[in-house]
């Protein structure tokens, strides 16, 4: 049992969709729904081929340590300003 819901009950309202729609729209239903579950598979999977395509035709990352760089320390310098502006109102 589902919560309550006797195999009976699940009949008549079945009964009573197929009375309102029709089993023709109801097929046409089916038919649109099973489209739409294929054509998201298929696109996740394609998405899923991309993906590892992608990473696979990027080559990697290379560091090099030969190159010179600057390395700037801002506070130092701006502590160097204020000893200089200090000194400055000294004179």
């Amino acid at each position: 049992m589902l919560g309550g819901i006797s195999i009976w009950q699940l009949l008549i309202v079945l009964g009573i969709i197929i009375l309102v729609f029709g089993t023709k729209k109801l097929r046409n239903v089916g038919t649109d729904l099973g489209g739409a579950v294929k054509g998201f598979k298929k696109a996740v999977h394609e998405d899923e081929k991309d993906a590892s395509k992608k990473d696979d035709d990027q080559p990697q990352a290379k560091v090099r340590h030969d190159e010179a760089g600057n390395t700037y320390d801002v506070q130092a310098e701006e502590k160097e300003k204020q000893t200089a502006d200090h000194q400055d109102e000294r004179k």
